[in-house]
C-alpha cells in the first residue's frame, strides 16, 4: 500500500485528499495544515499537523501549495531520503532542490471546493529524476486514471500556458458575454447550449477546424454592427483583437 502524505490545505489539496481516502492500495499518512480547520472536517484530527517535526515517512509527499510556497514548504521536510513532489504547472521540479529524490504531479485541471472533479478523466503530467522514482508516481496517478504523462519541466510549462488560453481566457470571456446579456436584460442561459456544443467540437474537429462566425467569414458588415454596440472601450478592443487574430490565423 502507497503511503502519502499531504501538504496544504486548499483547493487542490482538498480534491487529492477525498480521493486517496476513496482508494484501498493507498493510504493517507497525514496531512500538514498551516491551519487546520481547513481540513479536519475530511478526516481524523490524528492524522492532522501544523508542525513539519511531526511528519512522518511516506512514500510520497505531495506539495499542494501556492506556487510562492512550494520552496518553503518543501525546505521544512527534514526526514532523509523522501520522495518529495509538487503539484505546479509552471514550478520547475529543481524548486525541490533539497530533495535527491524529487518530482512533480500535475494534474491538469481546475478545482473547486465546491465542485467533485473526475479523476478518471484529469491528463496526469509527471516528472521525476529517478525511473524507480517516476514508477512510485505513475502507481498513484493510474490509481485515479490512464490518463497519464511523462512530461518534463520546460513542456509542462508551455502546457499551462495552453491551459490559460483554452481555460482562463475563455472563462473570461463567457464573463464578458454575461456582462453584455444583463446590460440588455437577455438570459444568459440562453448561450449555454452553444457554448457547450462549440467546446464538444474539439472532440472530433481541430480548433482551427470548428472555427465559425463573422471573423473567419470576413463578415464586415456584422462585426462592424458589433463594434457600434459595444460601448465599453475595452470590449471593443478586446473584439477588435481577436477579430484580427482570428483572421491572421
Amino acid at each position: 500500500m502507497t503511503t502519502i502524505t499531504i501538504l496544504g490545505s486548499g483547493k487542490v489539496a482538498h480534491q487529492l485528499i477525498l480521493k486517496i481516502l476513496e482508494q484501498d492500495k493507498l493510504c493517507l499518512q497525514q496531512i500538514y495544515a498551516r491551519n487546520p480547520s481547513k481540513v479536519n472536517h475530511l478526516v481524523n484530527n490524528n492524522i492532522i499537523t501544523s508542525d513539519f517535526n511531526q511528519l512522518k515517512p511516506a512514500d510520497i509527499f505531495i506539495i499542494a501549495v501556492s506556487d510562492d510556497a512550494i520552496a518553503e514548504v518543501s525546505n521544512q521536510i527534514t526526514i532523509p531520503n523522501q520522495l518529495v513532489v509538487h503539484t505546479s504547472g509552471t514550478t520547475p521540479i529543481d524548486r525541490l532542490s533539497k530533495h535527491e529524490r524529487r518530482g512533480v504531479f500535475y494534474m491538469l485541471q481546475t478545482f473547486s471546493l465546491d465542485k467533485e472533479v473526475d479523476f478518471s478523466e484529469i491528463p496526469y503530467c509527471l516528472e521525476a529524476t529517478t525511473k524507480e522514482d517516476f514508477a512510485i508516481m505513475e502507481h498513484l496517478a493510474l490509481q485515479f486514471s490512464e490518463r497519464v504523462y511523462n512530461i518534463n519541466s520546460q513542456q509542462r510549462k508551455s502546457l499551462h500556458l495552453a491551459a490559460v488560453f483554452v481555460n482562463n481566457f475563455t472563462n473570461h470571456l463567457y464573463a464578458l458575454g454575461e456582462d453584455i446579456c444583463k446590460e440588455n436584460e437577455v438570459p444568459f442561459e440562453i448561450l449555454k447550449p452553444l457554448i457547450l456544443e462549440t467546446a464538444d467540437k474539439i472532440n472530433y474537429l481541430s480548433p482551427k477546424e470548428a472555427q465559425t462566425g463573422p471573423a473567419i467569414r470576413g463578415d464586415q458588415s456584422t462585426i462592424n454592427k458589433h463594434l457600434l454596440l459595444l460601448q465599453d472601450a475595452n470590449k471593443k478592443q478586446l473584439y477588435e483583437l481577436l477579430t484580427k487574430s482570428i483572421q491572421n490565423r
